[in-house]
């Protein structure tokens, strides 16, 4: 599932999906289509004692869309990949549920995210963490490197779906597991919606179609194992609600496995 050039500008969306994060990461307090920070991430379901264990300047941060680490369930010593890591609220999150003898690695494309990661990273002296310059749909991991991929709220701002589960299964050990939170839509999107970069950096505009969405993951090579709704998720705009209710748009986690 891509998105064709001729649709929507990719180095425009990604310039402003950039522009939208360095926002998020610098200024968390601003108003956005989204809610962010702590109080959004216990509704999701992230338990308190884990909330305890993250800087509470990533928290602030914080623009996921659901909870997958029970799904995930990540065990002591493996070694983890957080796709668009933002300010690292879930590898901080992931590190500590796979304790010193595991490793976890942050992806993002996003210079203000990662700076913020790393400072805070650096501070907590975590050294089983690590934060990386990069494109979701071009790791910079070797293959079969990874116990565990997880994402929140991330898949949805790529124009091409496909590339970025393609490389999920590449990365993933035999065995491994890809549990995600992220946006998609019960109808297809207007076109009008589809081509406008601005929509794609609110996470609206690049939501796909769950069939689609689920479908893509499956050619991938992956197996779905569990797919669950988070009906306390929500949008704050007008426009962004609006778009919810006549298009479906929804946030989910699931949890797939590669043979």
């Amino acid at each position: 599932m891509s998105i064709q050039s001729d649709r929507v500008d990719v180095a425009d969306l990604q310039q402003r999906v950039r522009a939208v994060y360095r926002q998020v990461a610098q200024q968390p307090h601003l108003g956005y289509h989204f809610e962010m920070g702590r109080a959004l991430a216990a509704r999701l379901g992230y338990p308190s004692e884990l909330l305890d264990l993250i800087p509470a300047e990533a928290l602030e941060s914080f623009a996921g869309v659901g909870y997958f680490l029970d799904l995930a369930a990540p065990q002591p010593g493996e070694q983890v990949l957080d796709l668009g890591s933002g300010s690292g609220t879930d590898s901080f999150a992931a590190a500590a549920l796979v304790g010193p003898t595991g490793q976890v690695t942050g992806i993002d494309m996003t210079d203000a995210q990662l700076a913020k990661a790393e400072r805070l990273r650096a501070a907590a002296k975590l050294d089983r963490v690590r934060f990386l310059d990069g494109q979701i749909e071009q790791l910079p991991v070797p293959d079969t490197s990874h116990d565990l991929v997880i994402s929140n709220g991330v898949i949805n701002l790529s124009a091409d779906k496909a590339a970025v589960f393609a490389e999920a299964f590449r990365v993933l050990s035999p065995g491994g597991r890809l549990a995600i939170a992220d946006i998609v839509s019960e109808r297809a999107l207007a076109e009008s919606i589809t081509c406008n970069a601005e929509l794609w950096a609110a996470c609206i505009g690049g939501a796909a179609r769950i069939d689609d969405y689920l479908v893509t993951i499956e050619k991938a090579g992956l197996r779905i194992d569990t797919m669950r709704e988070n009906i306390t998720y929500a949008f704050l705009s007008g426009s962004a609600r609006g778009a919810t209710e006549t298009y479906g748009i929804k946030s989910i986690s699931l949890l797939a496995v590669k043979p």
